[in-house]
């Protein structure tokens, strides 16, 4: 080891130089080196950005565990929040092994964790704790009394995969969670945040420390992994008569083929971006597997498999010999260490470069190996289909997300919400439920003071509790104090509750007694359909008790999961535009890629496709290419139905989001888009472009607001004049 990693080793516990002697780590990696410096010699919070298989769990562990053991602590020392159960176990065994000699116990805790193990924990509060946000929610709101012995002595909080929470309800939960723990226990850990995925630091660490008087400090090892990409690309042509159904079949047998011959023999992940679709590919390669006469290596993984057919999963990629290939959704994509994965696919492409580059991730995780990943990317092609649905928009998505992250290390910024009245509603039923009743002072006090909600003023926050009175969330008492009202507690005393992220209501599906997973579309009796990549014939349905009875079938049906993908950034969008408009040939693309990006290329210069935003589409028709992000496509929808339609004798407007509208009129290209800009332009409040009783939604509690203040808060953060302003400028 070098001087300076050399002294740092030595200050660390004895049981980790064991544990460092055990693994043959020739020298403390990078990451490691700079986070010891920052935990042995500052007091501040830390963000560690480092590629993935870079150290970051033990950069993070390691000089905390090493106060543990220097300093004992008196109630639980370090907390763990993760975002998947999936993770919580995988780093539970790392941090078991860690601590093999470290007399420092490590608890999980989660709904797949038993009863008994947690009570362990309550009645002798000690070292390491690994936890959901969704647990460490349901451990504020139910056993408020116990959390002063839990983390009195608190001295880390370690956030793994910052990202997957900045920006979205779950981070506001959680910066909302530690806020209340540093309260309700009277203790000041220092935060630690661990992220593979960042391109702003200085938006990371304002989050990581909201609310927190400590500075951050960032410990950023670039990544210098070699790359293997390559891009497959397969046309799926329209089945309108029997000679195409059959040209329709041959394509789908070639591309499962495809699939099958890349992977089969090999650990591979095969990344999907839907369940329905994890499911079908599953489904589809082991039929291939079984007309060729050759083992079935196949597993599926998403949120809705059993814990136990993930954790086969799992195993099998891990543990087993031999091949073994898995496709799965986001549940594979954070953290987990799977071992020496030797491919990673992506059907179709992702939504955002930050997807991209955690899936690229679960591959070369050992020495010098590269990270590498397989596109492919299947598209229906319908030469005489209107001509923005001729493009190969999946194929130009995959390409816009690997030029944007290889030759700009580009992913999405955080965007912050300014207004998350549905987290304001979540977390106020929280304390409330917490503290049993409260005055409606001590309320606003405890609410508004968190760090995500201190742009809401106390006029706001009136006007939300009134309206919570008169549909009886909450209700007065005689001492004029605040409780959970009869309406509230059917929502708070469910467990759905803890979560924040919208989960559709599932029923439970067995096989006799094994628990296979959950759907949330229900087949009657009789009627089939697949999940865990294998048919199954419905026997009986359990409405009461939600539950799905099944035994085995033969047949081809898909399984349903309500949800739709991803957002994309107007950057993504942006990228597509220069691909399309670019003469580049990129050497990652097959044969077949290149040549239908140059068709394509070629329709777009003889079309005029990329003259303006606003171009003839036949007849009284137009197209409308704006070429900006979901949440700018969303804002000129409203535009156009709310504020244009009317005034330009608009009379149908059909979003194809987020590529193209067809919009059919009296107006003419030039005149339509003027009107656009000349809207953005004038529109000095967004909630000028909702119709009047309009409130739509945002996130999973808003239905229980006041639909003034949901109307506003879409109004600020559902929607961005601006930006769309911005984008249509750039290609007028």
């Amino acid at each position: 080891m070098s001087g300076g990693a050399n002294q740092l080793f030595y200050r660390l516990a004895p049981f980790i130089q064991e544990f460092i002697y055990r693994k043959r780590w020739e020298t403390l990696r990078p990451a490691q080196v700079e986070a010891l410096k920052i935990c042995m010699d500052t007091p501040h919070h830390m963000l560690i950005a480092a590629g993935t298989a870079s150290g970051k769990t033990e950069a993070a562990f390691f000089p905390a565990l090493t106060e543990l053991h220097e300093r004992p602590s008196a109630s639980v020392g370090i907390l763990y929040i993760g975002p998947l159960k999936a993770l919580i176990n995988d780093q539970f065994e790392r941090i078991k092994e860690l601590l093999r000699d470290g007399n420092i116990p490590a608890w999980h805790w989660h709904g797949d964790v038993s009863q008994t193990e947690k009570t362990k924990l309550m009645q002798k509060p000690s070292g390491v704790l690994q936890i959901t946000p969704e647990s460490l929610e349901g451990l504020l709101m139910n056993r408020p009394n116990a959390i002063p012995a839990l983390f009195h002595d608190l001295r880390y909080i370690i956030i793994d995969e910052v990202h997957a929470f900045m920006g979205a309800d779950r981070g506001i939960q959680v910066l909302s969670l530690i806020t209340r723990i540093e309260r309700m226990a009277s203790c000041t850990p220092r935060r630690v945040g661990l992220s593979a995925t960042l391109s702003d630091y200085e938006a990371a660490k304002a989050w990581l420390g909201a609310g927190s008087k400590q500075p951050v400090d960032a410990v950023s090892v670039p990544g210098g992994r070699k790359l293997r990409l390559r891009v497959e690309h397969f046309s799926f042509p329209d089945a309108r008569d029997e000679e195409q159904a059959e040209h329709l079949q041959n394509a789908r047998k070639a591309y499962y083929n495809f699939v099958y011959d890349s992977t089969h023999l090999k650990k591979a992940l095969v990344f999907t971006n839907s369940r329905s679709d994890a499911e079908l590919t599953t489904l589809e390669l082991r039929r291939v597997a079984a007309h060729r006469h050759q083992p079935d290596v196949f597993y599926v993984h998403h949120g809705s498999i059993s814990a136990m057919l993930r954790e086969e999963a799992e195993a099998a990629l891990k543990d087993k010999p031999g091949p073994a290939v898995a496709a799965a959704t986001v549940t594979l994509e954070l953290g987990i260490d799977l071992g020496e994965l030797e491919r990673v696919v992506q059907l179709g492409a992702p939504y955002s470069a930050s997807s991209f580059v955690q899936r690229l991730g679960r591959s070369g995780r050992r020495g010098d190996a590269p990270s590498e990943m397989l596109f492919v990317c299947p598209e229906e092609e319908d030469e005489d289909a209107m001509l923005p649905a001729r493009m190969p928009w999946m194929l130009l998505r995959a390409i816009a997300v690997i030029e944007l992250y290889v030759r700009d290390r580009w992913v999405e910024p955080l965007d912050i919400r300014q207004m998350p009245i549905g987290l304001l509603y979540h977390q106020t039923m929280s304390i409330l439920k917490s503290r049993g009743e409260a005055t409606p002072a001590e309320l606003a006090s405890d609410v508004l003071s968190l760090p995500s909600f201190r742009r809401i003023s106390p006029e706001t926050y009136k006007v939300f509790l009134n309206y919570l009175l008169q549909t009886d969330h909450i209700q007065w008492t005689e001492q004029q104090t605040l409780i959970i009202g009869l309406t509230g507690e059917k929502i708070v005393n469910n467990f759905r509750f803890y979560a924040v992220f919208k989960d559709d209501e599932e029923h439970a599906v067995y096989n006799g007694t094994e628990e296979i997973g959950s759907i949330t579309t229900v087949p009657p009796p009789g009627y089939c359909f697949s999940l865990a990549g294998k048919l199954w014939k419905v026997t009986e349905v359990d409405t009461k008790h939600k539950a799905v009875y099944v035994k085995a079938a033969l047949g081809k049906v898909d399984t349903l999961w309500l949800g739709a993908g991803g957002d994309i950034h107007t950057l993504v969008l942006r990228k597509m535009r220069e691909v399309l408009a670019d003469s580049t040939i990129y050497p990652y693309l097959s044969p077949q890629a290149v040549n239908r990006l140059e068709r394509a290329r070629r329709l777009a210069r003889e079309s005029g496709l990329l003259r303006s935003a606003v171009i003839p589409a036949g007849g009284d028709s137009l197209f409308i290419l704006p070429w900006v992000g979901s949440k700018q496509f969303r804002t000129l929808e409203r535009l156009l139905k709310n504020n244009l339609s009317p005034r330009l004798s608009l009379r149908s407007i059909v979003p194809m989001e987020p590529y193209y509208f067809v919009v059919a009129g009296k107006a003419d290209s030039q005149a339509l888009l003027e009107q656009i800009l000349f809207e953005c332009g004038s529109c000095t409040d967004p909630s000028m472009l909702l119709g009047p009783d309009e409130a739509p939604y945002l996130g999973k509690y808003d239905e229980f607001v006041a639909p003034e203040l949901v109307r506003q808060a879409f109004a600020v953060d559902g929607l961005d004049v601006e930006g769309l302003r911005a984008g249509l400028e750039l290609h007028k």
